[in-house]
């Protein structure tokens, strides 16, 4: 009987290794305790995966989303950007001018005039201790 099944899948999930990766979750999901959706006829829980994806049951994309995340130690979680706050405020800003004024021309600041900046560092003088 299985091997019919798997025949059957193949329609549904071309690659053969990804039907077996797919098949696998889905049988670790019912034997956790997921809802099977089609009669279990005295089947294990791999055949019961792999006819359900045969008859469309569940879906080879969601198992497949399912399957990526379960696998992930990382999640990425989408979070507003922080502002961008300068470090060092620009030559042209007096020492006595408030943040605002050195944030506004940190801004206007070209990518010439960083590089000019920077290549007008001086590296500090070797030490010898």
């Amino acid at each position: 009987m299985a091997r019919v099944t798997v025949e059957d899948c193949v329609d549904k999930v071309e690659n053969r290794f990804e039907l077996v990766l797919l098949a696998s979750h889905r049988a670790r999901m019912i034997s956790s305790g997921s809802e099977i959706t089609v009669d279990r006829d005295n089947d294990k829980n791999p055949v019961v995966a792999l006819r359900e994806i045969a008859d469309e049951t569940v879906s080879p994309g969601d198992l497949k989303e399912d399957l990526i995340h379960s696998l992930q130690k990382y999640v990425e979680v989408d979070e507003p950007e922080p502002e961008i706050v300068p470090m060092i405020a620009s030559p042209a800003a007096s020492a006595d001018a408030d943040m605002g004024e050195a944030v506004e021309s940190y801004d206007r600041m070209s990518e010439e005039e960083l590089l000019r900046g920077l290549e007008g560092l001086v590296p500090p003088e070797r030490r010898d201790d």
